[in-house]
């Protein structure tokens, strides 16, 4: 293992590093929630890029 450390010393890290990016990741989904206003966006881009003049 890196630097001398234990298997069980670098498993416990893992485990606590996975569980705290699952935690937040959901927490970003249930409270920021990104995602909610994608369409709008999307479609709001859509429109600037139609009225954008074509340069050739």
């Amino acid at each position: 293992m890196p630097a001398g450390v234990t298997w069980g010393r670098y498993l416990r890290f893992f485990t606590a590093s996975m569980l705290s990016m699952f935690a937040g990741a959901q927490v970003v989904h249930l409270i920021y929630r990104p995602l909610d206003d994608m369409e709008e966006w999307v479609e709001k881009e859509k429109k600037k890029k139609q009225e954008e003049p074509v340069e050739s």
